[in-house]
């Protein structure tokens, strides 16, 4: 009989899995001229694929009934029936309803990528089950730890070689050369198992021996797979919010938690027993400090998330591991696993931002995992200090009220500061070592965990939540707040989006549009440069700040992705819009899909600011979409452009914009010295160099620096050489 050829599946594995993850950022940036930055377009994305798992997982259950011979026609069938629709080009979708992203965006990645997506995504457990057939083969479970090392081959590959180097019709061509290479190794496993029976003997002995999973193992399973996967999109919408939608972030927290599958289902188990035994510690820790420097945009807070999400995730995927069945029972397993991957993608992608105004999701997550980490290790160490119940119960509740007015206490005193200093790191640190005794009891860990949360910023949240100051839309999180100083601000995530005098309220413009900000300055110029009844555009409403610079006999229209921001601008609690254009359009849905609706020439100056939070709208910063503006435009018109960013450093990138289409363009960089005002950094751009002398003549602009290598379009765009490193920091 032939050899177990373990060398021939696990290339087959790795090769079906690196194609797998890499196509997820591809598709994903593929969209982005379509769906633009918002964090919750990769949630969605991961959605989909993870429906995508569950059915491929689910036709590998249903399929091992039959012989192996029959599985391998079957499978390489359904191979050659989803190449098909390669290569693999973005669904040809009219844009959706406002209001209805959260259903539209999964659609349209389950038409582009479905068939192929769902083909590959069964490779795992079926070579792991043919693999298993030979009678010498072993333990086919450490194949599934190959698998998701090709996963994370995948998505390293994508932002680190892929992007930067590959337009996305040259990566979707290599990837259906890669799709067809897979195929050849699909046959070849089929012909190696030719001779072999469906089921080993050995295995049908096990397998009689063991009875079939009941639905307390199954519901087991399920929890600790949904778990780290809605911690997982959680922790991404973290990372994305405040830099910005890239696949370089994205593939992070995924990243992580493939490879915490590859340690947890390792055969050596000394990693994960370690990493498993220290969970409790990190998940008090890490989720406290996450807690804590919630809306305080720190690199300490993205270093806690990331590192609880792959600590968590291996401890959760190792107990899974410890409770797996025998071979006979892999299908079922991996489809188990895979329907509470997809219950956690629903929970976090669909259902979170529906059902909560914050992120409350993270939270929840965290108390869920306290809830299955594996505690024996503590539980019999700390239960060495007492064997009376009693005073069991009553040190545990004094270390409860301690962990709970200490986190309370720590909280307040940290309320000026976006970090701790060297006295609250050393309460921060005697407060865990009470709420690690807690670890003797599961209900007390839950509880302590619950303590930690409240006490370090889930209480204030609350606060803010019940004052109704706060919505969530598919876009983002969106906070009203009254500052000590008489403003009210609206913040999109960390970052602030626009700011007025509360009472009583006041037209000035302020934040990023004083009157000595590039767009202040353009606009107050805008009569004397086209008249009295020029045309104005804003691309991003913010709270409507922008809209006191409109002179009577001027038509203007706001352009707005989301509902959500149109509703905090009207409905009170700023008066920018009401006061000073009550009778101007806004325009819901994406600008570049409605301004390349629009006549030519509709517009004399159009304003593009349209930043979610510090994520970049990078479908807005291409060669084809300025083509868009220009056309907007009369051949005098100005186009103005907000690139202030903390993380991006976009001046090459418009510069080269201008550079490609002959434009003469100057920047305003305003310091923002008052308090009403932020610093901010604007460029104008025209077609006509007399226009530009006109706009900037009173010598407050400065030439572009010198432009990028490479113009950015929808078919090609890296931001990697123009990340500022130092910020992270």
């Amino acid at each position: 009989m032939a050899t177990p050829q373990r060398l021939l599946f696990t290339l087959t594995i790795l090769a079906g899995s690196f194609l797998l993850f890499l196509v997820q950022p591809m598709i994903a940036r593929m969209a982005l001229p379509r769906l633009g930055g918002a964090p919750n377009v990769w949630n969605s994305a991961m959605l989909v694929y993870q429906a995508l798992l569950l059915g491929g997982y689910a036709y590998a259950h249903a399929i091992g009934r039959l012989s192996l011979a029959k599985q391998g026609a079957v499978h390489l069938a359904v191979l050659l029936l989803a190449a098909l629709s390669l290569p693999l080009a973005l669904a040809d979708l009219s844009a959706p309803t406002p209001g209805w992203e959260a259903l539209w965006v999964p659609w349209l990645f389950l038409l582009t990528v479905g068939p192929a997506f769902f083909a590959i995504s069964a490779q795992a457990p079926l070579m792991q089950r043919w693999f298993a057939a030979h009678p010498e083969a072993g333990n086919p479970y450490p194949l599934y730890a190959a698998s998701n090392l090709g996963s994370f081959g995948g998505l390293l590959a994508y932002p680190l070689l892929a992007e930067p180097l590959l337009g996305i019709a040259t990566q979707s061509t290599l990837w259906s050369v890669g799709y067809g290479l897979l195929v050849v190794l699909v046959a070849l496993t089929v012909l190696a198992r030719r001779r072999v029976a469906a089921v080993p003997m050995q295995v049908q002995a096990t397998a009689q021996d063991e009875p079939k999973p009941g639905w307390d193992k199954i519901g087991l399973w399920l929890a600790l797979s949904a778990v780290p996967s809605g911690l997982m999109l959680s922790t991404t919408t973290f990372l994305t919010t405040d830099i910005m939608a890239m696949p370089l972030l994205w593939v992070i927290p995924l990243g992580l938690y493939l490879l915490s599958f590859s340690i947890a289902f390792a055969q050596k188990r000394g990693l994960a027993t370690a990493i498993m035994m220290f969970a409790p510690f990190v998940l008090l820790f890490d989720g406290g400090i996450a807690m804590f420097s919630a809306g305080r945009s720190n690199l300490l807070a993205a270093i806690a998330s990331v590192v609880l999400l792959i600590v968590v995730a291996v401890a959760l995927h190792a107990r899974l591991y410890e409770t797996r069945p025998s071979p006979a029972h892999l299908t079922r397993f991996y489809l188990v696993m895979a329907a509470g991957g997809a219950l956690g993608g629903i929970f976090t992608a669909l259902l979170a931002p529906l059902m909560f105004d914050w992120t409350w999701e993270h939270p929840l997550l965290i108390l869920a995992a306290a809830a299955l980490l594996p505690l024996a290790t503590w539980r019999n160490l700390l239960a060495r200090v007492t064997t009376s119940p009693g005073t069991t119960r009553l040190l545990l509740t004094l270390c409860l009220f301690i962990t709970l007015t200490g986190s309370i206490w720590l909280y307040r005193e940290s309320l000026d500061s976006t970090d701790l200093n060297q006295a609250l790191w050393i309460g921060f640190f005697a407060i865990l070592a009470f709420a690690m005794v807690l670890t003797i009891r599961r209900w007390s860990f839950v509880l302590a965990t619950a303590s930690l949360l409240l006490g370090l910023g889930g209480i204030s949240q609350l606060h803010t939540s019940f004052e109704g100051q706060r919505e969530r839309s598919y876009f983002g999180t969106y906070t009203v707040r009254d500052l000590q100083n008489g403003q009210r601000a609206l913040y999109h995530g960390t970052t602030l989006h626009g700011v007025q005098q509360a009472a009583p309220a006041s037209r000035a413009p302020t934040s990023y549009y004083g009157r000595q900000s590039g767009v202040g300055l353009a606009l107050t110029k805008t009569p004397a440069m086209f008249g009295p009844g020029a045309r104005v555009g804003i691309v991003g409403l913010g709270v409507g700040t922008t809209a006191c610079y409109r002179q009577p006999d001027q038509s203007w229209t706001f352009f707005e992705i989301d509902p959500a921001v149109l509703d905090l601008s009207t409905r009170g609690e700023f008066t920018f819009l009401a006061e000073c254009a009550p009778d101007e359009p806004v325009i819901i849905g994406d600008a570049r899909l409605e301004l390349e609706a629009l006549p030519e020439r509709s517009f004399d100056v159009l304003v593009i600011d349209a930043f979610s939070s510090d994520a970049i709208p990078l479908h807005l910063l291409t060669l084809e979409a300025l083509d868009i503006y220009w056309n907007a435009l009369p051949e005098d018109g100005v186009l103005m452009m907000h690139i202030s960013n903390r993380y991006i450093k976009l001046e090459p990138v418009i510069a080269r914009l201008a550079q490609e289409r002959g434009l003469s363009a100057a920047i305003r960089r305003d310091d923002g010295e008052s308090d009403e005002v932020t610093p901010s950094s604007w460029v104008a751009l025209t077609r006509q160099s007399s226009r530009l002398e006109e706009l900037t003549a009173d010598g407050k602009w400065k030439q572009l620096e010198g432009p990028a290598h490479e113009v950015w379009t929808d078919e090609y765009a890296s931001i990697l050489p123009y990340l500022i490193w130092e910020n992270f920091l």
